[in-house]
């Protein structure tokens, strides 16, 4: 097991590049099962969750070849339709494979997912979905099980605004006879980016980023190059760390067009802002002014970025309540926080947060992979040492965290334990 030892008080200044989206990168590494010929992708991130997706698609006979963030994927020899318990248990997005397998070769066994345990995150739209479209879908023994025929153009209307449902759906779409059309998508960047991928691999896609996406199925993909979005959560998490550190922070290769909610309230933290074509600049002096967030789908304010923006108020002067609407259990952080001197007062779906003048490290236990962001952003700003446990977490969606904080004048260090 490994470990964070962070010593507080050190203001972040410099620069920092953002990463490859991993929530673009999974549902796009998923997509290579469409095609027998190659994808080539850039920009993916060397990330805990990347490398179990791609060795599930291992698994299943998908050849893999990774050069630094660059990661060519071949399913034209898949030997397996099935994604076991053993790998999916450690990560929600292995459901995406469910959709490519089921109508490229009519059938896919596909373990119930598990990941971060922040509240119910069901795959029942996803079934639904695809009994629409015309597979047959059971549930047997903890694992899905698909088979279909050429799968059918459908008119489907989701019950909730879902992610990797949107996701799943339109993958299914790309292949199926005629026409499907996809109310209550889900509009977030890295849907989009799932899109814009598809259609380089001849899919005939259109609406994402809007509520309606439409889908006119084909009968074959074939190989395309791709480059991955720049993780706006990665980049999200940097600055608000600029903020609370009351440093200087230069994050490059990111796409501020995609952040414009998150940066909003930066701004009305009292941080100052530059803003580039693929750049933002954050300078911070003093304590943040309060600001309350409410959770909702993008283009809304993102529950990825709620723990950070706890932590931000944590340190500012008056109080802030934050709202979580997206997940039910996403407050694990809160203990925590407080165990290092926050005053944080639960009711219901919302956290009042009064702001101190000095959090105190301690000892801290991550418990899922945005909490955990925001605890090392805590201890960044503590006064004295800290210990963050459980960093498996923070492994799943930040390359090199410690690193790349250390570059910027973060006194951390990764310990094995």
């Amino acid at each position: 097991m490994q470990q964070l030892r962070i010593n507080g008080g050190n203001r972040l200044v410099g620069e920092v590049r953002a990463s490859g989206a991993k929530n673009a990168a999974l549902p796009i590494l998923a997509a290579a099962l469409l095609t027998a010929d190659d994808l080539v992708l850039h920009n993916v991130p060397d990330l805990a969750d990347v490398r179990t997706m791609l060795k599930l698609l291992e698994g299943m006979g998908v050849k893999v070849t990774r050069s630094g963030t660059d990661v060519t994927l071949n399913a034209g020899n898949v030997t397996s339709t099935k994604a076991p318990y053993e790998l999916v248990k450690t990560m929600r997005a292995s459901v995406l494979t469910l959709c490519p397998l089921a109508a490229r070769f009519g059938s896919a066994e596909v373990s119930l997912p598990g990941g971060c345990a922040i509240g119910a995150r069901p795959v029942d739209q996803h079934i639904r979905g695809l009994r629409q479209l015309g597979a047959t879908v059971d549930i047997d023994h903890g694992y899905v099980r698909a088979t279909a025929q050429r799968l059918k153009g459908a008119h489907i209307v989701t019950d909730m605004v879902t992610v990797t449902g949107t996701e799943n759906l339109v993958m299914a779409a790309v292949l199926a006879e005629g026409e499907t059309v996809i109310e209550n998508a889900a509009r977030e960047p890295e849907v989009v980016d799932l899109c814009d991928c598809l259609n380089a691999m001849g899919a005939h896609i259109t609406g994402a980023g809007t509520p309606v996406i439409s889908i006119e199925g084909v009968e074959r993909l074939h190989g395309a190059e791709h480059t991955v979005i720049a993780d706006r959560i990665e980049a999200g998490s940097f600055l608000v760390a600029g903020v609370v550190t009351q440093g200087d922070v230069l994050v490059t290769h990111c796409q501020p067009s995609q952040m414009e909610v998150v940066l909003d309230k930066l701004r009305a933290t009292g941080a100052v802002l530059d803003i580039g074509a693929d750049w933002v600049r954050v300078r911070m002096t003093g304590r943040p002014k309060p600001v309350s967030i409410r959770t909702v789908p993008h283009p809304g304010f993102p529950t990825d970025m709620q723990a950070q923006f706890m932590t931000l108020n944590c340190f500012a002067e008056g109080t802030a309540n934050i709202t979580e609407t997206i997940f039910e259990n996403r407050f694990m952080h809160v203990p925590e926080l407080c165990r290092m001197g926050a005053h944080i007062t639960i009711e219901g779906h919302t956290a009042i947060v009064e702001g101190v003048a000095q959090l105190t490290g301690t000892t801290i236990m991550a418990t899922d992979l945005r909490a955990s962001a925001s605890l090392v952003i805590a201890a960044l700003a503590a006064q004295g040492s800290s210990t963050v446990d459980r960093i498996y977490h923070l492994d799943r969606g930040y390359e090199r965290m410690e690193e790349k904080l250390r570059a910027l004048g973060a006194d951390i260090v990764r310990i094995d334990v």
